[in-house]
């Protein structure tokens, strides 16, 4: 890969994978409520399953969505319900008290599996394979593209969850922590409005 294209795809895997979306709200409360150390498996989920979705996406399963779209529509609203209830249970999550919270973070494997119907990782990984990809070299360029976003995905996520951990001193207040929690899971719901707004209209 020519060496711009390369700076050009890390750039845009950097700014996709810093910017907020439904994975780093998440991560954010997850540093929040758990730590950062609790909340590793969940952002190695994260980077691992992000890296093997944009791997598959480019060996065939975009064409699969492309000839049938009606499953991509089934996915991606199954993935918005999923998301509001997990934006459900960030609200209702209980305060740090003692270094302990009620319920648990995001194991690995859950994390992986979200990506599959998270809109922004979608959009993140189609774009990526149609920009990036060249014909002459397909399948090698497909593995390259999803190990370059493993390897830039991966600390720019786990910066949302060492912020998150780092403000976990700084919220000590039960009140506090609800409210912050209400907050995220505002935005997490405030992140799936393309997939709202098409399915009102």
């Amino acid at each position: 890969m020519p060496l711009d294209l390369l700076l050009a795809l890390i750039g845009f895997a950097f700014v996709t994978s810093i910017t907020p979306g439904p994975n780093n709200m998440m991560l954010l409360t997850s540093g929040v409520n758990f730590g950062f150390r609790r909340t590793v498996p969940h952002m190695l989920g994260i980077g691992i399953g992000f890296t093997l979705m944009v791997a598959l996406i480019g060996l065939g399963l975009g064409q699969i969505f492309e000839r049938y779209p009606l499953l991509y529509s089934i996915l991606k609203y199954v993935g918005a319900v999923y998301m509001l209830w997990l934006a459900w249970g960030i609200a209702n999550s209980g305060p740090v008290d003692e270094g302990e919270v009620r319920g648990k973070p995001m194991s690995f494997l859950q994390a992986a599996a979200f990506q599959w119907v998270n809109p922004k990782a979608w959009v993140m990984g189609v774009g990526a394979i149609a920009t990036y990809t060249r014909p002459e070299n397909y399948v090698a360029t497909v593995l390259f593209v999803a190990l370059v976003f493993g390897v830039v995905n991966i600390p720019c996520v786990g910066s949302w969850a060492a912020f998150g951990s780092a403000m976990r001193h700084l919220l000590r207040d039960p009140r506090i922590v609800r409210w912050f929690n209400i907050t995220m899971a505002v935005l997490l719901v405030a992140s799936l409005w393309p997939v709202l707004a098409e399915f009102i209209r």
